[in-house]
């Protein structure tokens, strides 16, 4: 049976907070980590009652990582950040301290590992549920990721990307930042564990700077007809930039070898993602060389195509 289960969207008000619970331990039974069950529910509790105070709808629930390593993350669309407390000291006849003040020193106790991711459109608080509640919590990890910068271009070209379809192009985006923050948040807590989650956040991290710093990508998009399922693209690079976009490909494929290997919660690409992907890329690549724009057609149009 797969064990990735698509996102939980909650409503507002304490029905999201029990609905986040219950379906946090039927995930945790289904994917056979009933040994995780309390402190899942207690930390779950916890990051979306926080999330529904203070965070910005849509708020959004997943279990990511591996059935070894479960991850729970709770989404919402505030960039502010938490605060991480130390380790916590809790006096036995404090009991829990289930106030939403202490909430994240609350999650410290339940978790092996824990921590907060800032992006540009909102905010992913995590953790990985302990097999037992602890009096010391562990100190939780901030990420924040630097926003893209623009670059003055070198030997520029012009790629011009025809028919791209929409939907499989946003989900290009999403489906790397979750790849990228999965690899990073194995190598993170389980580096020993899975050491090729540890080399895969090394290369994603050389290749993000490699195409901050040398790529600088400015990208139009003409306005898509009404109705209209896809856009065509033109994107100025340095022409230089194409081998690096040919080491993503690689990286991409790489990656579906450890998403299947390692059994993650997450999906690897469907062949009509990695299709997409591979012709996307490709046309950066393809063009930097001079040859002519492709259109997309569907999947199974470019295989072997690369020049």
């Amino acid at each position: 049976m797969p064990l990735s289960r698509p996102a939980l969207t909650l409503g507002l008000g304490p029905r999201g907070v029990q609905d986040a619970r219950r379906w946090v331990v039927r995930i945790c039974r289904e994917i056979g980590r009933e040994d995780l069950s309390e402190c899942a529910e207690l930390g779950v509790s916890e990051l979306v009652s926080n999330a529904l105070l203070h965070g910005a709808d849509p708020i959004q629930v997943r279990v990511r990582g591996t059935r070894e390593h479960p991850r729970v993350e709770v989404r919402d669309a505030s960039v502010e950040q938490p605060l991480l407390p130390a380790p916590l000291a809790m006096d036995h006849d404090d009991e829990l301290l289930l106030t939403f003040g202490r909430g994240l020193s609350i999650v410290s106790r339940a978790a092996a590992a824990w921590g907060a991711e800032i992006e540009a459109d909102g905010k992913v608080v995590w953790f990985e549920p302990a097999l037992d509640i602890t009096d010391d919590g562990v100190p939780g990890i901030l990420t924040v990721l630097a926003p893209v910068e623009e670059h003055e271009i070198d030997d520029p070209v012009d790629v011009v990307i025809l028919g791209v379809p929409l939907q499989l192009y946003v989900g290009f985006q999403s489906h790397f930042r979750e790849l990228r923050r999965e690899v990073r948040l194995l190598a993170l807590a389980h580096a020993a564990d899975y050491p090729l989650a540890d080399d895969l956040s090394d290369l994603f991290t050389a290749l993000e700077l490699e195409l901050r710093d040398g790529i600088g990508l400015t990208e139009f998009v003409e306005a898509p007809l009404e109705g209209s399922t896809t856009a065509d693209f033109t994107v100025r690079m340095p022409r230089h930039a194409a081998a690096t976009l040919q080491h993503f490909l690689e990286l991409l494929d790489l990656a579906d070898e450890f998403c299947r290997d390692e059994r993650l919660l997450s999906l690897a690409r469907t062949p009509e993602q990695r299709d997409f992907q591979r012709w996307f890329l490709g046309e950066y690549i393809r063009q930097a060389a001079g040859q002519e724009p492709m259109r997309w057609t569907g999947r199974g149009s470019v295989r072997d195509k690369l020049a």
